[in-house]
């Protein structure tokens, strides 16, 4: 007796998203795999390959569930959600707790056999409870408290994840909540003016990164601070004063340039065709390292293997994702669903932006993940569930 309520919503499902999603999931364990070859030192359920196939499964499950329950629900949750975020990302921060795994930066709670990254999951959750709040009538979006409430949903999830360091997932969220805020009906002139004081925020930061003296600097990590300096430019032995300052400095500059300038050359080196897989010379000598290579850095290794070509297909699918959770967006009969798809297509934007970005040296590095094909659990977890809201707004659409 389920059969005709199953067949109608196996037609409402958006197959060209799905397709799409498993195309990237089919590439991520392919070039994860000709970066991380298999050691034979390491048991088979350890290899990177075989645990981001784990992952994916997992998200997979995460997503086809997500779909079972209509959003209006879940957005009930959101608060909760929220909250049980800002608990972790604060956990996060705790010596014993949190853990940098060599990083510097304190990210994660290790598990045992698995490290979460609450920010990844914040991410989510700020978006969630964002549109859910802003799905309000629009003569309330007028009234400056709720904005400023809103403004207050964004700022608590970020001044965690900065406080870790982590300076990219912090950034995200900005455009996010503002895009999210625009498309519900905020006035612009809020807008405006919010946008007018980030701006200059921005640009003090930047004076101060670039050419503050040292006792009248903002406190930043020293990598976040190099990171910036490699960015724009800026020699670090411009204000050394011995030989001995100078040539240490250069070493320091080249040390923090040096994953660019590599996946800069994988970029180029692969050409029209790429040098096929497994193939390419930047892994295989070592030039691109290793342990950047199979997650932040994934995109550079897919172009120096399959050159343009293939990098024309990754940024194909991501294509499909993003204009297919523009157009459930457009279809959707509530605010609710509207901004929750808003809110996910502009995520992902970001993510896919900024990655790529990095490995064309358009932006500092920042270790964004590139959804779905970087190594990483949290990350994968995080773009599949993402992947699965886009799919309850389509496939509810019409209850509403």
């Amino acid at each position: 007796m389920f059969e005709p309520h199953l067949n109608e919503r196996q037609s409402r499902v958006d197959w060209p998203m799905i397709l799409a999603v498993l195309g990237m999931m089919a590439i991520g364990v392919a070039f994860i795999y000709s970066a991380k070859p298999p050691s034979e030192t390491t048991a088979w359920y350890n290899q990177y390959h075989v645990r981001q196939l784990l992952w994916y499964g997992i998200g997979a499950a995460a997503a086809i569930g997500i779909c079972l329950i209509d959003y209006h629900s879940l957005a009930r949750w959101s608060m909760v959600a929220y909250w049980i975020t800002i608990l972790l990302l604060m956990a996060v921060l705790i010596p014993h707790v949190g853990t940098t795994h060599g990083w510097g930066a304190r990210r994660w709670i290790d598990l045992g056999p698995f490290s979460l990254q609450p920010s990844e999951f914040a991410k989510l959750s700020f978006i969630l409870v964002q549109a859910h709040f802003l799905s309000r009538p629009a003569e309330e979006l007028r009234e400056p408290a709720v904005f400023l409430r809103a403004i207050g949903l964004t700022a608590l999830p970020f001044l965690f994840v900065l406080k870790e360091p982590d300076l990219g997932s912090a950034l995200v969220l900005l455009p996010v909540g503002l895009v999210v805020c625009y498309v519900a009906g905020v006035p612009t002139l809020f807008l405006r003016r919010l946008l007018g004081g980030v701006g200059i925020l921005v640009a003090l930061l930047l004076v101060d990164v670039l050419f503050a003296p040292p006792n009248w600097q903002i406190k930043l990590e020293d990598y976040q601070r190099r990171r910036l300096w490699v960015y724009f430019g800026r020699d670090f032995a411009a204000d050394k004063i011995t030989e001995a300052e100078r040539h240490k400095a250069r070493l320091q500059e080249r040390n923090d340039s040096w994953n660019v300038q590599q996946a800069l050359i994988s970029v180029g080196s692969g050409g029209f065709w790429g040098k096929g897989w497994r193939q390419g010379q930047q892994i295989a000598l070592g030039y691109l390292p290793p342990v950047v290579a199979h997650n932040d850095f994934i995109f550079s290794v897919i172009a120096e293997e399959k050159g343009f070509l293939g990098s024309v297909l990754v940024l194909s699918l991501y294509t499909v994702v993003l204009f297919t959770g523009i157009r459930i967006a457009g279809q959707a009969r509530d605010r609710l669903g509207k901004l929750l798809a808003v809110g996910i297509v502009t995520l992902l934007f970001s993510h896919v932006f900024i990655n790529i970005g990095m490995n064309i040296r358009l932006m500092p590095v920042t270790g964004i993940p590139l959804p779905l094909l970087s190594y990483g659990g949290s990350s994968v977890l995080c773009s599949l569930i993402a992947a699965g809201l886009l799919q309850n707004v389509y496939l509810y659409r019409r209850n509403y």
